[in-house]
């Protein structure tokens, strides 16, 4: 279909003044409006005011421009049907062969802090969205361009087929633009769920990321959707399943609780070590990997500094599954290569942003959505929180503050055992919460790691006090969880009977 005649209206002009440059060249007449007009007319470049075109003026501040019977008409009228192109002739509507829109910056204006929902309701885009999906519906006749970044290849295409674009191209285009408008209206939906008292429905729309190896298990499909590419770059290693994924981000959430060098380790999402240090990485490493040796075979390894030679050649000698790190040092990078299989990702700073979003889990019939659990609560005061006769020494308060950010990460029934600079003993996903203790007792043993002086932090409370005596009777001398049971006064009964001392930070942190 040859483009003869265009409207171009845009808020963003990254890359217009080519573009319009080149459809003039061949010919195109080109209407638009406002400050695009003035844009292409700037470039000494012929330009109708679409008011011009239809006859009529702008209203209530630009609210009405572009909705007008020959603005669609002239996009939506088919040209194969003669009674199509007789009627557009009798109320002399012309065609419009290619549409440029994109729309008012509504998401980077509720980006900004402290936006005022007047403001951001007048940056919702009404005329845009219409045309664009006016012209999309029309595919077969009517090119619409929704990205700047395909500027280029329509010029290229028109100059080689004689001013017109292929179907192919239009279809491609088309999807472009119904995926773009659903985004948008997803964004305001969004926006005005969260800042209004009256709530509505939930939608998301997200583009293909990409398609993955497969899902749980071979035999399932899966595909990623999204912008995880903004928040994890791969840098080497087979192609990604559901898995993966899914172990990426639980290892990335977890990393960020610390802020001095640290590394973890985990297995289907449960951390199996972590360990900090004030220096070194790979001390960190070495505190993390005591927990449980046989953890890391096949497993992910996390860390929240830059990866160099002196852990990667440790852990290269470990079958591991994916390593995600801020970056890699070269010489790192350069020895870690060696092993195609594995699979280097690098956390970028995108990934912060995300922690913020909420949790979509499919459900029945639709999806559950929640808050993310992204911070540590009842931390602060940690003092003031004491339910024992003896209160704990600063050396038991710091390992309950490490303690306190790891088991958040675990899979209820949680619990774990910690130095304060390292896990000790994990036990996770336990139907009751005495046989994650002796779980988490038993990995200790294993490890040849000894408990005592240890503290133990409980996801959620003790509903008895079985699991602190037995936590206690392994040798830890304190304990942090969230207290809430209707026998909160016979556990502390029991930490006063063994001389420990307890925390009660009255927020739980399940996870499922």
């Amino acid at each position: 279909m040859k483009i003869e005649r265009a409207l171009i209206s845009v808020s963003d002009k990254y890359g217009l003044d080519e573009f319009v440059k080149g459809l003039h060249e061949m010919g195109v007449e080109i209407l638009s409006t406002g400050g695009t007009a003035k844009f292409i007319a700037d470039l000494d470049i012929p330009v109708i005011e679409v008011g011009d075109f239809t006859g009529f003026p702008e209203l209530f501040d630009g609210r009405v421009k572009t909705l007008h019977p020959k603005i669609h008409g002239g996009l939506l009228h088919r040209r194969d049907l003669p009674e199509h192109v007789k009627q557009a002739e009798d109320h002399d509507i012309k065609p419009i062969d290619l549409v440029v829109v994109n729309l008012y910056p509504f998401e980077e204006t509720v980006a900004k802090e402290g936006v005022e929902i007047s403001e951001a309701i007048e940056q919702i885009d009404i005329g845009g969205p219409s045309m664009l999906r006016s012209a999309a519906k029309n595919r077969d006749a009517v090119t619409v361009v929704v990205d700047p970044e395909d500027y280029a290849g329509i010029i290229d295409e028109m100059k080689e087929n004689d001013g017109a674009t292929s179907l192919k191209t239009r279809e491609r285009l088309a999807i472009k633009v119904f995926q773009r408008t659903s985004e948008y209206d997803s964004a305001i939906s969004r926006f005005l769920n969260e800042s209004q008292e009256t709530a509505g429905s939930f939608s998301i729309s997200l583009p293909l990321a990409q398609e993955l190896r497969y899902g749980e298990n071979p035999h399932q499909e899966a595909a990623l959707y999204g912008q995880f590419g903004d928040c994890f770059k791969q840098l080497q290693g087979k192609g990604l399943s559901y898995t993966n994924v899914i172990d990426i981000g639980a290892a990335a959430e977890l990393i960020l609780e610390f802020r001095r060098p640290a590394v973890a380790i985990l297995k289907h999402t449960n951390p199996c070590g972590v360990g900090v240090d004030d220096n070194e990485l790979r001390l960190a490493w070495e505190k993390a990997f005591e927990t449980d040796r046989q953890a890391p075979f096949g497993g992910v390894i996390v860390c929240n500094r830059p990866l160099d030679v002196g852990l990667a050649r440790v852990i290269k000698e470990i079958f591991t599954d994916v390593i995600i790190a801020p970056e890699f040092e070269t010489e790192a990078r350069a020895l870690l290569q060696k092993k195609k299989n594995l699979r280097l990702i690098q956390m970028l700073d995108g990934f912060k942003s995300t922690l913020n979003d909420p949790v979509v889990t499919s459900a029945p019939g639709g999806l559950l959505v929640m808050d993310r659990d992204n911070k540590a609560l009842g931390l602060e005061n940690i003092e003031e929180k004491v339910v024992t006769e003896r209160p704990p020494t600063i050396e038991e308060i710091e390992a309950m503050r490490f303690a306190w950010r790891v088991v958040k990460h675990v899979k209820s029934n949680a619990i774990c055992f910690t130095g304060k600079d390292r896990t000790l003993g994990i036990g996770a996903g336990q139907m009751a919460r005495v046989d994650s203790v002796r779980l988490a007792v038993w990995k200790a043993e294993q490890a040849g790691l000894d408990l005592k002086g240890s503290v133990v932090a409980s996801d959620a409370m003790f509903p008895f006090a079985d699991g602190l005596v037995s936590a206690l009777d392994a040798g830890a001398t304190a304990a942090i969880q969230p207290g809430g049971s209707i026998r909160d006064k016979d556990v502390i009964a029991a930490a006063n009977e063994h001389d420990a001392a307890m925390v009660f930070t009255e927020h739980r942190h399940f996870l499922h």
